[in-house]
């Protein structure tokens, strides 16, 4: 995000805000000053798939080092800034996962085993800087009133400066919309035991039985100039649109439109995905909607038509979301080619 990148930190001092901000996920940790104590006391943890295998464990470390963090939030913010790309450059220059300016990379960037320089371009060293920088912006910004997280989320947008001016979050558009998306796709990341029943489900079911039978297209999203056909993805950005919810087009990209019901936790209208590797979710290659005693709605593949098939018929199930207009919503803005916008196109370094 633009506005963060351009401002350098000022130092606002002060104690880091006292008690767990822990709003965004279910349950409650006791937070202290040491990352492995904070670890043993059982963080809250992320939802299984939601991070590709290589950065969970670092996710799941560094996102315990302050009371306002946690690993989901930390997960939101690698994913609103990258897509988790470490390779990742904006048009104003920032590198990398986190999306550090090189000036600040220059003070923040930190190597947690001591062996060798920071290197922006290494998730190992990313990672940690990125929750060290919102720790540091959490102290910075602690004698702010309002919500310690939500403040700490706006500084690392727009400095902590217009954090301290404002008295909060500041009345940048940018700016608010980065702490809320944020805040509401962590809940994508956050392993939770209750989710909620969606009650836009019903009628993306609807929509999808009315297409039973349409032949499958690929590219296709029901457009006349398509003879109306669709594929998997396709007829699920449609079946909840028609409700009012706004997916991304791409199925990997839809993964993150909510919470993650184990299996067990299935319910009619919930979304389930099929992915190459069981371990990343950037490999998700199809996407259904369940309706109920192992089926899904599915566009499946060409030459055949929009049906009902088991979920196992795929054989690489990987999971399912439940679709809510918040995480839709929270989800950042994607290039035609697929990256996160981040102000423009993200290019390879």
């Amino acid at each position: 995000m633009t506005l963060r990148r351009a401002w350098s930190l000022v130092g606002g001092g002060g104690m880091a805000a006292a008690g767990v901000l822990l709003f965004l996920v279910v349950g409650t940790y006791s937070a202290s000053g040491s990352l492995d104590q904070a670890q043993a006391q059982g963080a809250v943890q992320l939802a299984p798939g939601t991070v590709p295998a290589s950065y969970a464990p670092l996710i799941q470390k560094w996102g315990t080092l302050c009371p306002e963090l946690t690993p989901p939030l930390l997960a939101a913010q690698m994913y609103q800034e990258s897509g988790f790309n470490p390779k990742a450059v904006s048009p104003v220059g920032a590198q990398g996962m986190a999306q550090f300016m090189p000036a600040t990379w220059a003070i923040y960037g930190v190597d947690p085993t001591h062996t060798h320089t920071p290197d922006v371009w290494n998730p190992a060293d990313a990672i940690p800087s990125a929750a060290t920088y919102d720790c540091q912006l959490a102290k910075d910004t602690s004698s702010v009133p309002g919500n310690h997280t939500a403040n700490m989320l706006a500084a690392y947008n727009a400095g902590p400066y217009a954090v301290i001016k404002a008295g909060g979050v500041p009345p940048y558009k940018e700016t608010q919309g980065y702490v809320s998306s944020i805040t509401k796709l962590a809940q994508s990341f956050t392993g939770a035991t209750v989710i909620s029943f969606s009650a836009q489900a019903a009628g993306a079911i609807y929509y999808a039985q009315q297409k039973l039978g349409t032949p499958y297209l690929w590219g296709g999203e029901g457009l006349a100039s398509q003879g109306y056909r669709f594929d998997c993805s396709g007829l699920t950005q449609a079946a909840f649109a028609s409700v009012g919810i706004t997916l991304p087009r791409v199925a990997a990209d839809q993964w993150y439109a909510g919470p993650h019901p184990s299996r067990s936790q299935l319910q009619p209208g919930d979304l389930v995905f099929f992915s190459h590797d069981p371990h990343d979710p950037a490999q998700i290659h199809h996407v259904g909607i369940y309706v109920g005693g192992g089926m899904m709605i599915n566009a499946p593949h060409t030459g055949a038509v929009i049906r009902y098939d088991a979920i196992d018929s795929e054989g690489d199930y990987f999971g399912a979301t439940r679709v809510t207009a918040g995480g839709a919503d929270a989800l950042p803005t994607l290039q035609p080619g697929g990256g996160i916008a981040n102000g423009g196109a993200l290019a390879s370094n």
